[in-house]
């Protein structure tokens, strides 16, 4: 079975609280004047900085219109949630944010409106309205992972080389944001999936985040979460497959190589393609855990999802400086359920998948016989398919696990054809 591809031609904003697009054609006239004469007015993005914007643009942190102004910085900061006109209240657990350095804001100066360039220089959006106001990144690491441990990832890519400043302001984005990386047509927007949920006639979406590839235990957890919403009266439950497409670490696999993975993973049957979309969720990742994960759910209210399944330790790492996990690996799952703003999402939590070595396949882990189990964690999955060693049978789909040997195959290759560096 081949996975199922949706190519769109254009894309669907949500109306009001969304960011505003233009047509490509008259948004460059436009900014012909004032702002394309005058190149200080014009920021050029980093490419984290360009994956918020997709975010911003297409709806996903909606109610939020642009790059966080001081007020709501602060109210996402302080209390993992903004406040509605209406008086209630949207969650929003990480902040979305454009730092600047000194020379940016000093040329920014008192301009209402600043133009955003890409990482090429290519014009991609307006920030209206435009407010500068400290960058306290301390407080910010602190609040937003509970450590300033140095080694945390998202960290080190965004925050501690950025400026001292931050720049919010309500976002107008002048095209379709692409990447021309042959992906581009499983990035879907909120309306877009909402638009398919709708064609496929689904009575309840439910939604998987990932940034691994699909081994056979998520897959347990995605096909037992439709027998249970059948069995709860629903009569076509989708799935939302969704793996995360922004930053992730270094060592996490690439989203090329995840990608052709689960392809792999629907071709082979493990989860069924007329019941599943897969899409990329263009967030980057922060490893924040239990504050983070809420930003996953609320995202995927945005989307039309209904229910979110949840598992151990979501969105956390091991701690940069200690050989422990960084979060209580349960904590996540309960504050979901608890997160002002997130009622309308049916949490899931599932029971640990481990292998059953006795059944050979995975399997929802029984303390009455912990001997029976073998935990596979990503760190140990990798390492298999680096040194070319099978998992145990039934861990993941052949064609998948194939996808993965192969491309850790080829980083041996490139190590073995590069030339080594002269030292003296």
């Amino acid at each position: 079975m081949a996975l199922h591809l949706l190519t769109p031609t254009h894309l669907h904003h949500p109306s009001s609280p969304l960011p505003r697009r233009r047509a490509a054609a008259s948004a460059t006239a436009t900014l012909a004047h004032p702002l394309r004469a005058h190149p200080r007015l014009r920021l050029r993005l980093a490419a984290v900085d360009v994956e918020w914007a997709h975010v911003l643009a297409e709806g996903w942190a909606s109610p939020l219109r642009g790059f966080m102004r001081e007020h709501e910085y602060l109210q996402c900061l302080h209390f993992n949630s903004l406040r509605l006109p209406s008086g209630g209240l949207a969650n929003m657990s990480l902040p979305i944010v454009l730092a600047v350095d000194d020379a940016a804001k000093d040329r920014v100066g008192a301009a209402p409106d600043v133009a955003l360039a890409g990482p090429d220089g290519e014009l991609l959006a307006v920030l209206r309205s435009v407010e500068i106001y400290p960058h306290n990144k301390e407080e910010r690491i602190a609040r937003t992972w509970g450590t300033t441990a140095p080694g945390l990832p998202y960290v080190d890519e965004a925050i501690t080389p950025a400026g001292n400043w931050l720049i919010g302001g309500d976002l107008e984005v002048l095209q379709p944001i692409k990447y021309n990386d042959g992906l581009d047509h499983y990035r879907l927007s909120p309306q877009q999936l909402r638009d398919e949920f709708d064609k496929r006639g689904a009575d309840a979406v439910f939604a998987f985040q990932l940034r691994n590839p699909v081994h056979n235990g998520h897959a347990l957890l995605m096909n037992d979460t439709r027998r249970r919403l059948l069995e709860m009266g629903f009569k076509n439950p989708i799935l939302l497959l969704h793996p995360l497409g922004g930053f992730t670490k270094a060592d996490d696999v690439p989203l090329p190589v995840r990608m052709e993975q689960h392809s792999k993973v629907l071709e082979d049957g493990v989860l069924d393609p007329e019941t599943t979309i897969v899409s990329i969720f263009p967030s980057p990742m922060h490893y924040a855990g239990p504050t983070e994960v809420q930003w996953h759910a609320k995202a995927r209210i945005n989307a039309g999802a209904n229910f979110y399944i949840v598992g151990r330790d979501p969105a956390g790492m091991g701690h940069p400086t200690e050989k422990r996990d960084l979060y209580n690996p349960d904590h996540g799952k309960k504050v979901l359920s608890m997160a002002p703003g997130l009622e309308k999402l049916n949490i899931l939590p599932f029971k640990v998948a481990a292998y059953d070595t006795v059944a050979k396949k995975m399997a929802f882990f029984e303390p009455s016989r912990s001997q029976d189990f073998l935990f596979i964690s990503g760190t140990k999955m990798r390492t298999f398919a680096k040194t070319g060693e099978n998992p145990p049978d039934g861990f993941m789909c052949p064609g998948g696990w194939k996808v993965l040997v192969d491309y850790y195959n080829s980083l041996q290759t490139e190590g073995a054809t590069t030339p080594a560096t002269a030292t003296v």
